[in-house]
């Protein structure tokens, strides 16, 4: 509660939050600090404690044990430069898998370039961020999971830690030969077009977040840094993840093949992108989509949807839980929107002719065909929005060739210094030959 507002919180407010006496207070900080559960600080001349990685692992693994979702940690089975990743289980035995988010870390701190969790905030602490990248691919997981997409099983979330079912394969890193690699490819290609369908780019599409079973059957891990097709780099992420894994079959199975998908071929069937609130689809664009979907008025007040409003929320509940020690309840982070989705022409064909079969009454009819003819509109919309996207995208040849000259200009202007260094060095030699020879004349 006290890192709500302060970097570093004094000793002082640690007791008058918890209703300790100072001393009682210290001996209990003391302790924590011994078992790296708070960390001891000063700057400026001010001192106080802050809580560690530790501190805020014990705290969500109290939380969980609490709801009888976690009952004992195993081994920690993988480690990234965002997370760390343990087995657990439950009360039944059944083993699960549990990621803590670890934003901070020294290999990968460019959050602000590579992430837009602060949206338009200045800054946070790195266990603030840590939370709110497990929210987002917790509510990424749950969506995904929930429309039949191969992601793990959400189970709970609590703080910085998910709790998911845990898949039977291996990463695909690991794997060194697969029966048919060509299946395999072209389910990974498939993915990524089921994905661009819902309205999103994965980001990074890699053998490291992806996982083969026995069958060669693919799951998709590792989702909070996904975009919406309507990001303004959309093609640009879209075509990295298809090259990654084209560079990766040929070089680890010898596989290569010339057959890919591309993002202006797509057309959107569902507005996922919408309802997780995905980087890149502004409220512009939302607005618009709604409109078109419901046919709302322009001028009718709608819900707000500003990132400075969405940051003052968050900052409210940021350490809600912590306030009084209660258990914390499992929060689905995933917004009921179901009015926002757009249904394929295989489903307008079967809706249109069960109308026909079993509607009785001609003005229902025509409601749901005008309905099916808004929704169509939607579409194609979408599909526009898309090739607006495609034309601001950035071009990776353009950036390697403006690379290249920014270089071969910082060469030159070495070149030309070294040069004039050494004119320099060469004039001091002749003036001080100059003057010994001088010297020796006059003697």
């Amino acid at each position: 509660m006290g890192m709500k507002n302060h970097e570093i919180v004094p000793s002082e407010l640690i007791a008058s939050i918890a209703n300790l006496r100072h001393g009682g207070c210290y001996k209990i900080l003391r302790q924590l600090v011994q078992h790296k559960l708070v960390a001891y600080d000063h700057q400026k001349g001010i001192r106080g404690y802050h809580l560690t990685y530790s501190g805020y692992d014990y705290l969500a693994l109290k939380s969980l044990s609490g709801q009888d979702v976690v009952y004992s940690v195993g081994n920690q089975i993988g480690v990234g430069k965002e997370s760390d990743i343990y087995i657990v289980a439950d009360a039944e035995e059944t083993q699960l898998v549990l990621k803590l988010h670890r934003l901070g870390r020294i290999c990968f701190r460019k959050v602000k370039e590579k992430r837009d969790y602060l949206r338009n905030r200045r800054s946070a602490s790195w266990l603030y961020l840590s939370r709110l990248a497990a929210e987002r691919e917790f509510s990424f997981l749950k969506a995904l999971y929930d429309r039949g997409f191969p992601v793990p099983e959400p189970i709970a979330l609590n703080r910085h830690a998910i709790v998911m079912a845990l898949v039977d394969g291996h990463p695909m890193c690991q794997v060194r030969d697969v029966i048919n690699p060509a299946k395999v490819y072209t389910e990974c290609m498939d993915l990524i077009v089921q994905l661009a369908k819902m309205g999103l780019i994965h980001g990074d599409f890699n053998e490291f977040n992806l996982i083969v079973d026995a069958k060669d059957h693919i799951t998709v891990i590792d989702l909070p840094q996904m975009v919406s097709t309507s990001h303004e780099n959309a093609e640009y992420y879209f075509n990295r993840d298809v090259v990654c894994i084209q560079t990766w079959f040929r070089k680890r199975y010898n596989f290569s093949s010339t057959d890919r998908p591309y993002l202006k071929d797509i057309v959107c069937e569902s507005a996922v992108d919408v309802e997780m609130k995905a980087s890149g689809f502004t409220k512009e664009l939302k607005e618009e989509f709604e409109r078109l979907v419901m046919n709302i008025d322009p001028n009718q007040e709608q819900e707000t949807f500003t990132d400075s409003e969405e940051g003052e929320s968050d900052e409210e509940g940021e350490w809600s839980s912590e306030e009084e020690g209660e258990e914390e309840e499992v929060v689905e982070a995933v917004p009921e929107v179901s009015h926002l989705k757009i249904s394929t022409d295989e489903e307008e064909d079967e809706s249109s002719s069960e109308d026909d079969l079993g509607s009785e009454d001609e003005l229902n009819n025509k409601e749901h065909q005008a309905f099916r003819d808004q929704k169509k509109q939607a579409l194609k919309a979408k599909s526009h929005v898309y090739k607006a996207s495609k034309n601001t995208a950035v071009d990776k040849d353009t950036i390697k060739k403006k690379v290249k000259q920014i270089e071969a200009k910082k060469k030159l202007k070495r070149n030309v210094v070294r040069k004039g260094e050494k004119a320099q060095i060469n004039r001091e030699k002749r003036d001080a030959r100059s003057e010994i020879k001088g010297a020796d004349n006059w003697f």
